[in-house]
């Protein structure tokens, strides 16, 4: 089944796009990776090929296989010309529902019928996605973990609609990826990974705004006592700070519970522009290498 697959597109060069592209490239795939900004692309290919010179200096991959992958690897900003000799297409933009459906709709026009839509959302369920495609049973989540080079996990999440077949080829692609793919049978919004580390970013914020500790004290109490490899705060500020913003944005829009709205110094994080490591200061500040000042 996973052999009817050779080409993948990835939509959105981003923190985690770029990434979800070369493990693709990586797993064998005729791969493109595709943005609007073609200044994304540039930089995209840059940090792909720090990141992957610098696994071979440390013997992680033969360099004969890095420049195989990139040999499968292209950069475009020209959807159209793409997607329609794409088998699989992984959308990796904004975590913004309607440009989520948006694009959707775009795709299940410019894609062959037997394409599958998967979605690297890392909360909002594929049915609310796949209402505006005509291939519902076609339409799956798939989400990685950040970095996704280096994260060994991919939550695949089936709706009521996903068919057992489009779940098994997402499965199967992730397994060539050298990635663990998991099925959740049944959707929820945030999937499992998030739901449980978005309650302890609930509580460790409370904690943290009420004035029982500071955001370095909290972040040290859960790697001491813990065994955490990194805290809350320290998480929050490497994912990125809009991106747990619009999460919760998103999550208050699906439930209306007052508790889901987004935390007031996401608000004003928001507000300042301090998103975490990739504007250089978060909660935390940071040097041009991420580095903590």
């Amino acid at each position: 089944m996973e052999n009817k697959v050779q080409n993948i597109t990835v939509v959105g060069a981003g923190q985690m796009g770029h990434q979800i592209a070369m493990l693709s490239a990586l797993g064998g795939y005729t791969t493109n990776l595709v943005d609007v900004s073609a200044n994304a692309l540039i930089q995209a290919e840059k940090k792909l090929k720090d990141i992957m010179n610098k696994w071979v200096a440390k013997g992680k991959i033969p360099e004969d296989r890095m420049l195989s992958a990139f040999s499968r690897l292209s950069f475009s900003t020209e959807l159209e010309k793409v997607i329609p000799d794409s088998e699989f297409i992984i959308e990796a933009i904004v975590e913004k529902l309607e440009a989520k459906r948006s694009l959707f709709n775009r795709l299940d026009k410019l894609a062959p019928p037997h394409a599958i839509l998967a979605s690297n959302s890392s909360t909002i369920v594929n049915s609310l996605i796949a209402s505006v495609t005509n291939r519902k049973d076609k339409v799956v989540n798939m989400h990685f973990f950040y970095p996704p080079l280096v994260m060994d996990c991919v939550e695949v999440v089936k709706s009521e609609e996903t068919s057992e077949e489009t779940a098994q080829m997402t499965l199967d692609i992730c397994k060539r990826m050298n990635r663990t793919g998991i099925l959740l049978h049944k959707e929820i919004s945030g999937f499992i990974a998030n739901r449980i580390l978005g309650a302890l970013h609930k509580e460790a914020m409370y904690l943290y705004e009420n004035g029982y500790a500071s955001f370095e004290d909290i972040d040290l109490i859960c790697r001491k006592a813990l065994r955490h490899p990194i805290g809350p705060f320290e998480l929050m500020d490497l994912s990125g700070i809009d991106v747990g913003y619009y999460v919760m944005e998103q999550r208050y829009r699906e439930t209306g519970d007052e508790s889901d709205k987004p935390f007031k110094s996401f608000i004003e994080k928001m507000e300042a522009g301090e998103l975490g490591r990739k504007t250089g200061k978060g909660f935390y500040q940071y040097r041009e290498n991420g580095v903590r000042v």
